[in-house]
């Protein structure tokens, strides 16, 4: 079968491999559709997050097949899997987990000790191929009116919609999200979902606030035009927002969240940050300020996709382009490294 493995930095190579033996748990799919992850790209352009020693839990190190966001069909299933069969549509919650430490337990898989926030797709065999096979436990069966599309962009969502819960996001708030990225616009839909009933959104990029507005509820500023502080403080009645979800990593807008919340108010980290930020500790002590910060997701997955079957959360509005995976390279990576009027990528095998 074709496959996009990385071997190094800047090294991804569409090749026939061999498809892997289906065991007793496991389940093997052919993959419909796979989104590009910022993840992805950190991984082509800096080989960050592949293991190039065996992972203690995939057993697997470079080369690798990326794709982690991905959706498709059941074709084969092992012998002791009991909760599917052939035909079935599924999309896959793809963060490797041991099942055996404390924090897998108590149900906080995400933060597995054994696994450190590995994925499927980035530190083992993922959905940048023809067919994917992994154990049972990572696949969600979705509803019958749910495209393969849609099932697609569930583990992103799932991303956003867990920040937006860890945040406390609640009806009738108001709501900065700094950087509108793909896991920036993603986490408007989701606080739009949450209730949320002002939403700011902040970008130096015209073309991804752009997208932004097509959404229509949606109040965007640019840090290098707006007075981005002003303008909430005056919608909000000089208040400031109740939750800020920080999407950009970088210290301007993570210094922007904190200005921007009301006293009490939240501000909840979802961006992986390249370089530590500073935390203005009297600011934040004056505000009694919440700073959280958000890792992937748990148990949420089923929600996440009836959100998204049902069109609470429209987040096929984040899609710009859908390529083939011969071109994945030249359309996909370095496109959105380039092109800022990108946002989600869909893959397809076929």
């Amino acid at each position: 079968m074709k496959a996009a493995r990385i071997y190094a930095e800047k090294d991804v190579r569409v090749e026939d491999v061999e498809v892997k033996e289906v065991g007793a748990k496991d389940v093997k799919v052919e993959v419909a559709w796979t989104g590009i992850c910022g993840s992805d790209l950190h991984a082509y352009s800096h080989f960050v997050g592949i293991p190039t020693e065996e992972h203690p839990i995939s057993k697997r190190q470079a080369p690798l097949t990326l794709g982690h966001e991905f959706s498709g069909t059941v074709t084969e299933v092992g012998s002791s899997v009991t909760s599917f069969k052939p035909g079935d549509r599924v999309c896959i919650e793809p963060n490797l987990r041991c099942g055996e430490c404390k924090e897998c337990r108590e149900g906080n898989y995400h933060l597995c000790r054994n696994s450190n926030a590995a994925f499927i797709g980035l530190a083992d065999d993922g959905g940048f191929a023809e067919y994917c096979v992994m154990e049972e436990q990572y696949c969600h069966q979705i509803p019958d009116h749910m495209t393969l599309e849609q099932a697609a962009l569930v583990e992103p969502t799932a991303v956003t919609y867990h920040g937006v819960e860890m945040a406390g996001v609640k009806a009738g708030d108001a709501v900065l999200v700094t950087g509108a990225g793909p896991i920036g616009l993603l986490t408007v839909l989701s606080a739009r979902a949450a209730g949320a009933s002002k939403v700011f959104v902040s970008d130096v990029s015209k073309e991804r606030l752009a997208l932004a507005e097509t959404f229509g509820f949606v109040k965007t500023l640019n840090p290098a035009e707006d007075d981005v502080i002003g303008t909430i403080m005056e919608d909000t009645n000089g208040d400031g927002v109740d939750v800020a979800l920080e999407c950009a990593g970088v210290q301007p807008t993570f210094d922007t969240c904190l200005e921007a919340i009301k006293r009490t108010g939240t501000v909840c980290v979802l961006a992986i940050f390249g370089k530590n930020p500073e935390i203005n500790a009297f600011a934040s002590t004056i505000k009694e300020a919440n700073i959280k910060f958000s890792l992937a997701y748990s148990n949420i997955y089923d929600r996440v996709i009836n959100l998204i079957a049902s069109g609470q959360i429209p987040a096929e509005k984040v899609v710009t382009n859908k390529i083939k995976l011969d071109n994945i390279v030249e359309e996909g990576f370095d496109l959105l490294l380039n092109d800022k009027s990108q946002s989600k990528i869909l893959v397809s095998a076929k």
